[in-house]
Order: structure tokens, then sequence, then C-alpha cells
């Protein structure tokens, strides 16, 4: 099921959010299936819980190069990249290393905006599956990207709040106009009241 992907604006985005319990009364494999869906449906390569409007500590992603409806496996994409398919239940970064480097980002709570932010090379991230096994797992690149990108999500942080402070100041009308509504998607949203 297609789930509208919250807008800029919204409270939930700002929030820090909870974990997830191990014996939880919610359908975590239906929730995760309907977050990949969604992501899919709005081309993203990484969907937050907040950003369908639930406080979980909990994001899936999917960096798999896909081009014209095929899987990518040329040596132009980032091979860290082919089957970088997951969802990371109430995960925690352990560690970020290495040098920063900057990389135009966008977000789908905040469509039509995309700027560079620098984020350190890698990340050491614990978490659990679908299963409940817990993970530690190192990763580099554009798939370290995006896990602190959906990450920063569960923090209540947007990729916005890295840019320098005379970059959001010209960003206040376009962030104004999504708040509001003002905004052409080709996909399901939620606008703040």
């Amino acid at each position: 099921m297609i789930l509208p992907i919250v807008a800029y604006g919204d409270p939930v985005l700002r929030k820090e959010a909870v974990d997830i319990q191990k014996d939880t009364d919610l359908d975590l494999q239906a929730l995760v299936d309907n977050m990949f869906e969604t992501m899919y449906k709005a081309s993203g390569v990484g969907l937050a819980a907040p950003q369908v409007g639930m406080s979980l500590r909990l994001f899936v992603v999917d960096g798999t190069p896909i081009i014209d409806g095929e899987e990518e496996d040329s040596e132009d994409f980032d091979p860290s990249l082919v089957g970088f398919k997951k969802a990371f239940i109430n995960p925690e970064i352990l560690e970020e290393d290495g040098e920063e480097w900057a990389y135009e980002e966008g977000c789908l709570s905040i469509p039509g905006i995309r700027s560079d932010v620098s984020r350190p090379e890698r990340v050491k991230i614990k978490y659990y599956d679908l299963d409940w096994n817990e993970h530690i797992d190192e990763y580099d690149g554009i798939a370290a990207r995006i896990i602190q990108h959906e990450y920063d999500h569960i923090e209540g942080i947007l990729f916005t709040d890295h840019l320098p402070p005379l970059k959001r100041t010209l960003l206040k009308k376009k962030l104004s106009n999504i708040t509001k509504g003002e905004v052409r998607v080709d996909y399901k949203m939620k606008f703040p009241k």
C-alpha cells in the first residue's frame, strides 16, 4: 500500500523517533513493505518512518541503480549499491569517519530542492533486521550517505539543516511553499494543517 509522504513543516519530521519494541503489536513486515512500495513510487533510494508520519526508529533503503526499469551493473556505478536493499530497525550509528565529501542530496519530504551536503565517507551502524537479528555493518561512499541521510530523519534532522545559513535563507520561500502544499509532485503527499 502506498503511504502519503509527510511534507516539510510537519512536526513529526522534527521529533527524535522512538525505538520499536520487539513485542510490538505493529505489523513491521507490512509497514516495511509499504515503505518500500511508497519509496519506489516516489523514485527514492531511502525512506524513514517519520516521513510516513510514524515517529519510529525505522528506515528502508534501496540504492540499487535502476536504468530504464533494469538493474544497472555497469562499472560506472558504485558497486556497494548493487543489492543494497534493507530495513534498519532501531539503528544506532556507532562511528562516522573518513574525509567529509560533498554530494547533492534531495528529500522526498522536501520536493524540488537539492543541494550539496558534506558528510563523512564511512559509517558503522548497529541495527536489527525484521527477524530481530542484530547486525553491526560498515558502509562507505553513497551507501554510507544514504544511511546518514535516513538516520538524520529518525533524529529529527533534515538535509537542509546541514546547509550554510545563507543557503537556508535563500530557500525559505520554497520551503514555505512546500509547507503550504504549493508544490507539484507525482507521488502522494500529506501537507501540514
